[in-house]
C-alpha cells in the first residue's frame, strides 16, 4: 500500500523560511511524479510544483516560482519543499501526492501539514 507522509509545517513569521518533506513508501513502481499542493479552506486545492522521478525535471506554479524549490531524494523516496519568503498567502495545508504514470495512471495522497505565517 502506498503512503505518502507530509511534514514540516509549522507557524513562522513573515519572511521566515520553512522546507517541507513528503516521505514516501509501500510501493515498487518507478515510473512517476510527486507533486505539492496547497489549500485554503473554501478554495480549490492549487497545485504548486511537481518533481519527475526518472529525470528530475521540475516545473512551478507562477505564484510560487523562485520562493519554493522543489528537490528529491531518490534513494529515501522523500521529496522536499524548500520555502523561501513566506508571507500570509502562503498560508494553507499544504499536501503531496504521488502521480503513477506506469502502470497507471494512479493517484495517491498524503495527509497535510499546516503552514501558518503571520506577521
Amino acid at each position: 500500500e502506498v503512503q505518502l507522509q507530509a511534514s514540516g509545517g509549522g507557524s513562522v513569521q513573515t519572511g521566515g523560511s520553512l522546507r517541507l518533506s513528503c516521505a514516501a513508501s509501500g510501493f515498487s513502481f518507478d515510473d512517476y511524479v510527486v507533486g505539492w499542493f496547497r489549500q485554503v479552506p473554501g478554495k480549490e486545492r492549487e497545485a504548486i510544483s511537481c518533481v519527475y522521478k526518472s529525470d528530475g525535471r521540475a516545473y512551478y506554479a507562477d505564484s510560487v516560482r523562485g520562493r519554493f524549490t522543489i528537490s528529491s531524494d531518490n534513494a529515501k523516496n522523500t521529496v522536499y519543499m524548500q520555502i523561501w519568503n513566506l508571507n500570509a498567502e502562503d498560508t494553507a495545508v499544504y499536501y503531496c501526492n504521488l502521480h503513477q504514470l506506469w502502470p497507471g495512471p494512479k493517484d495517491y495522497w498524503g495527509r497535510g501539514t499546516q503552514v501558518t505565517v503571520s506577521s
